[in-house]
């Protein structure tokens, strides 16, 4: 298993100790104790997974995260200790793939990993299917298997979880997807009080790079008090 990860905290032991923990279950890992180091290896190296602390020294998360999203897709696990909802819904809005609040265990956030990392290997595969290759709805195509995602020929530069997301939209198009049902088959997670927003920031984010506009969406449609739908 050649699969890299970036970890980023300015904590040293919890760095070190996650790092560990990861090069035990075979990830190659490389550590960061500051923005500036964290920045240059994203730079000079490839990842298929990023953990980055929020609170650093010099450049902090959030910043590191749109250093990371103006060039790659791969997941990226946000970390804090303040737990803010604010927080958490402006690194999802900027493409991060999930949260982890301070304190945590390293097994969970080991876990953590290993999810985003399936959802990142598999991203838009459906082995063993005999459906079609290409989905076209209104101009939206997606083909999955180049897992390219084009707007009237545009190239659409979707993350795992935002392409996850259209990709069961449009393969469940002419029916309304219910919020739960939407995340359970997404993020493969039993669905709480807090997925609610997870789901409505990672939309508004695939809308804005699909153009469409939420008032009059060409696309996904909101169905008040139920769930999205993209019409067949």
């Amino acid at each position: 298993m050649d699969t890299h990860i970036l970890i980023v905290d300015d904590e040293k032991a919890i760095t070190d100790l996650v790092g560990i923990y990861l090069q035990n279950e075979g990830y190659r890992v490389t550590l960061a104790y500051n923005g500036a180091d964290a920045a240059k290896a994203i730079l000079e190296q490839d990842f298929d997974l990023a953990v980055l602390d929020i609170m650093l020294p010099d450049i902090d998360g959030f910043e590191l995260l749109r250093t990371i999203r103006a060039e790659h897709t791969y997941p990226v696990i946000m970390l804090t200790a303040r737990g803010s909802q604010a927080d958490k819904i402006e690194g999802l809005s900027m493409g991060a793939d999930d949260y982890v609040v301070k304190p945590f265990r390293p097994l969970e956030l080991v876990a953590r990993c290993k999810a985003q990392l399936r959802r990142y290997t598999s991203y838009g595969s459906r082995s063993g299917e005999a459906d079609d290759v290409e989905l076209t709805v209104d101009g939206l195509t997606i083909n999955k298997d180049s897992r390219v995602v084009t707007v009237d020929e545009r190239p659409v530069r979707c993350t795992p979880l935002e392409y996850s997301i259209l990709l069961y939209l449009v393969e469940h198009r002419g029916k309304v997807v219910s919020v739960e049902d939407l995340f359970r088959a997404v993020w493969g997670e039993e669905f709480m009080a807090s997925s609610s927003n997870t789901v409505m920031v990672h939309i508004r984010h695939l809308r804005e790079k699909i153009g469409d506009d939420a008032s009059n969406p060409r696309f996904i449609k909101n169905i008040w008090g139920v769930g999205y739908t993209i019409e067949g």
